[in-house]
């Protein structure tokens, strides 16, 4: 994973030449995302800039990517899992230049003229910008669920700029807005044209369909065996919740070997390592080293102190691009965490985002009233996640260079576990739906049957706990007292003249805004971050579940009450 940066102007007489030092400058602000190499590409109608942070074919690879005639020009952020089998399904010769996974988009849009037909054939991670010289084309596409962040834009003169953060546009470009996923956009037609859309995103087409434990654990260890597809060293982070214990018990099955190779050679780094962090006496630090014990990793859980992540909030507004009061308070740990895995040597890790917007683990889901309700909200948080999980666990590892890969996210796990009839995922706490221990049948209790035996039922049955809250009670409770006594009542009480769009209804979303502010001013940047009331990461629609959400309104999970049992 990388950081690129593009201009385009398709204007008669374009040169760009003059913009080459802008250009550079402009990029150097997303370097964190690639420090392993930069490099440049400046023709007269387009300039592309990428920064590398180098996980496959270490010694090639660099970008841009050039065909061999020079004519197609490529900078991308990201993974195509599945490179080799669509290299070998090319209906034409193409001459790779590089051992690069990535090059293969280069490949398809030379073999296929359909752009969205070969886009969702792409099995991967990606935010890619791709220029065609001869044509004068370019072509600009996110993944489907938006796990590599990009931002587009234009400047005064109307010429159109593409970045993989916000930071790298927003003095440049007053129209600065996320580019959505599962998009593409084509200089030929002008046209911003959605390619990802799935039957299942329909309850209707879902009603009935069930899949066996078999074809769920299959589908999820194939996914996570994709992803294990690198040359540097990795890892996985490890919280001790279900979520991440599973993925990091298929990794473990796998790690001796390498996926490059077929599965026939050793592994270049056998030895699998785990990552925790957490406050003293978190939760998530001791779930963790049960979790580690059992899996066999290597494991190495770190504590950070409340006046450390305290003073690390600014830059971790500024690195992740958004006031969301429940990104930054997951995503200041994982920032901290990200710069202890990358002084162990590690740049490639596996994580657990994804399983609950799939199965609703999220424990406001309890209080869904019907399996179309609770479906449609599972959609309609697939939709967000490049606004929130997905922008927390990129942008707070890939500060410090570090690529995160979410296996539960997988275009064919998505396939699988979505069609589902929600009737399964819904959490039944009636008599008939206890376990055979007695015990409730709880969230996600479809995933945690089809994983039976992977993990010690302490973990296999452990609840949802949030990333914010499993670090430590303490840090939300601290993060509340501090925007408290630092934001004055007069200034809350005039928040909506000064952030009128997405105002502050507390004290410490008020303490993020003005941080953001500082970094991303202007209303564009302003509407890149959604608003809404939220329960425990519920999106406003959910809301209206349950009475008792409307007064009891905070992302942390500890809101649900009656539901979350360290909070009862």
């Amino acid at each position: 994973m990388c950081s690129i940066l593009g201009v385009f102007d398709l204007r008669p007489g374009a040169d760009l030449a003059a913009l080459r030092p802008l250009a550079l400058s402009l990029s150097a602000r997303q370097r964190h995302r690639g420090p392993d190499w930069s490099g440049v590409y400046a023709g007269k109608s387009a300039l592309l800039v990428h920064e590398r942070l180098a996980i496959v074919d270490p010694a090639g690879g660099a970008q841009p990517l050039l065909s061999a005639d020079r004519q197609l020009v490529l900078a991308v952020n990201g993974e195509i899992y599945n490179h080799r089998d669509l290299e070998h399904s090319l209906a034409h010769a193409y001459a790779m230049q590089t051992g690069s996974d990535c090059e293969v988009i280069n490949a398809l849009y030379r073999d296929d003229a359909d752009i969205g037909a070969w886009l969702n054939r792409l099995n991967g991670i990606f935010a890619f910008a791709l220029w065609d010289e001869s044509r004068q084309r370019c072509v600009i596409a996110r993944d489907p669920i938006g796990v590599c962040p990009m931002y587009w834009g234009h400047d005064a003169d109307g010429r159109l700029w593409v970045a993989s953060e916000m930071k790298a546009l927003v003095r440049v470009c007053e129209d600065v807005a996320a580019f959505p996923p599962g998009h593409y956009y084509d200089s030929d037609t002008g046209a911003l044209t959605k390619y990802y859309e799935k039957p299942w995103r329909d309850y209707a087409a879902t009603e009935g369909v069930a899949v066996s434990p078999e074809e769920l654990r299959t589908a999820f260890e194939r996914a996570v065996h994709r992803q294990l597809m690198t040359d540097v060293p990795y890892g996985v982070l490890l919280s001790g919740g279900l979520d991440s214990s599973l993925v990091a018990a298929c990794a473990a099955r796998f790690a001796r070997h390498r996926v490059e190779d077929d599965d026939l050679a050793e592994a270049w780094w056998p030895r699998l390592h785990s990552f925790a962090i957490g406050l003293e006496g978190s939760p998530d630090l001791a779930a963790a080293e049960v979790a580690a014990e059992a899996i066999g990793t290597v494991h190495h859980g770190f504590k950070y102190t409340f006046a450390e992540g305290l003073d690390a909030l600014p830059e971790v507004i500024r690195h992740i691009e958004t006031y969301d009061v429940t990104t930054i308070r997951a995503s200041t740990p994982m920032y901290l965490l990200a710069r202890r895995i990358k002084a162990m040597g590690v740049k490639m890790v596996l994580s657990g985002e994804g399983a609950d917007e799939i199965f609703g683990g999220y424990l406001y889901f309890h209080k869904a009233p019907n399996a179309r309700e609770f479906h449609e909200e599972t959609v309609r948080k697939l939709d967000a996640l490049h606004s929130f999980d997905c922008l927390r666990a990129n942008k707070s590892m890939m500060a410090w260079g570090v690529e995160p890969r979410v296996p539960f996210l997988d275009v064919e796990f998505l396939d699988v576990a979505m069609r589902i009839d929600a009737q399964a995922k819904m959490i039944d706490s009636s008599p008939a739906g206890a376990r055979p221990d007695g015990a409730r049948r709880i969230e996600k209790a479809l995933l945690r049957e089809a994983f039976a035996g992977y993990l010690p039922d302490a973990i296999l049955w452990r609840q949802k706990e949030q990333f914010s809250d499993g670090v430590g009670y303490g840090w939300i409770d601290g993060l509340k007292a501090h925007a408290e006594a630092h934001v004055g009542e007069h200034e809350f009480a005039a928040a909506a003249e000064r952030f009128p769009i997405n105002t502050p209804q507390t004290k410490e979303a008020y303490l993020y805004r003005a941080l953001f502010e500082q970094a991303f001013p202007g209303d564009a940047c302003a509407r890149t971050v959604p608003g809404g009331k939220s329960i425990a990461c519920s999106s406003p629609a959910a809301i209206a579940w349950d009475a008792a959400f409307a007064n009891a309104a905070d992302p942390s999970g500890r809101a649900v009450t009656g539901v979350h049992n360290a909070a009862l």
